[in-house]
């Protein structure tokens, strides 16, 4: 059955970027010209995903509002002559539906994932984490690999992997490939290690916040017990693991995460993004070169 639907679970608290994120979804911060789960749902687009279910929670509702078509502001953009402004909303037209859906317990991914059971109906389909942007100069490019790489490996699972320090292993849960079917951009999972420490991780390859999943991980997270108050979607993996095989795929070279999950991502993405804005990019560059100096010479 071909992919039609995709999952953002986009319901956590966002303490890491406290108090920015105390009355602002984390997936409404800007990142260049706009928020974060905007670039999220275009990567959906770009591989024609029609069907979106957003997990959001308590305070989220800024994400419903940034979709919704506003027809007051329009009328009075249109009122000043303002149509570069106009242009920027084309997010609101789009024929992709947005579906919301709320997790009222904070109880982790797994949790959240669950809820979009009635939504799936029984289909395969994608999760993108809404905190994630996926930069890539094709984009959707990884998507579309994550399903041909689902589709031919008939999997469970597909997942998507880049390679980090080994500094950071402990931070993300790390791949065990398959020795006997490691086909370099993509390899059969043998495990899956949660925040390995630096001597027991078995790759420096760790989850990228996108994956293609079957209908079966729901009755894997209903197996799936709780661990530190959550239920963690690595657990439920590990569970599917062990009557199906799990697939991954890397990061190509011109793909790369970015998580503004934390202050650290996203300081970095959005400096990244204004170095390429088409208007002010080469002006931000500039001013960050007089600070170097400036700062350099202290």
């Amino acid at each position: 059955m071909p992919i039609r639907k995709a999952v953002i679970p986009a319901a956590g608290w966002g303490t890491r970027m406290l108090p920015a994120t105390k009355s602002q979804p984390k997936e409404m911060l800007p990142v260049g010209r706009k928020p974060t789960i905007q670039y999220v749902i275009e990567e959906l687009e770009a591989i024609g995903i029609k069907q979106v279910l957003i997990i959001t929670g308590q305070k989220k509702r800024a994400i419903e509002d940034h979709f919704d078509r506003d027809m007051e502001l329009i009328r009075y953009l249109k009122e000043k002559e303002n149509y570069d402004l106009i242009n920027t909303l084309k997010h609101e037209e789009s024929d992709c539906q947005l579906f919301y859906t709320r997790q009222s317990e904070q109880k982790g991914t797994a949790h959240a994932i669950s809820l979009a059971e009635n939504f799936v109906d029984n289909e395969p389909f994608i999760v993108c984490l809404g905190d994630s942007i996926i930069m890539s100069s094709q984009p959707g490019s990884l998507l579309k690999r994550l399903i041909e790489t689902h589709e031919k490996r008939n999997s469970a699972v597909t997942i998507a992997f880049r390679p980090v320090t080994l500094e950071n292993v402990s931070k993300y849960g790390i791949a065990s490939p398959h020795p006997d079917f490691d086909y370099g951009a993509e390899f059969k999972l043998k495990d899956l290690i949660e925040k390995p420490k630096i001597n027991e991780a078995p790759s420096n390859l760790a989850i990228s916040a996108r994956y293609v999943f079957s209908p079966e991980i729901f009755d894997a997270i209903r197996e799936t017990p709780l661990n530190k108050d959550e239920y963690q979607i690595t657990d439920s993996i590990r569970i599917l693991m062990n009557k199906h095989d799990v697939w991954g795929v890397r990061l190509a070279e011109d793909e790369v995460r970015i998580d503004v999950g934390g202050f650290k991502g996203y300081f970095e993405a959005f400096i990244k993004f204004a170095f390429e804005d088409e208007e002010f990019g080469e002006e931000i560059k500039e001013y960050t070169r007089k600070l170097l100096e400036i700062d350099s010479e202290k």
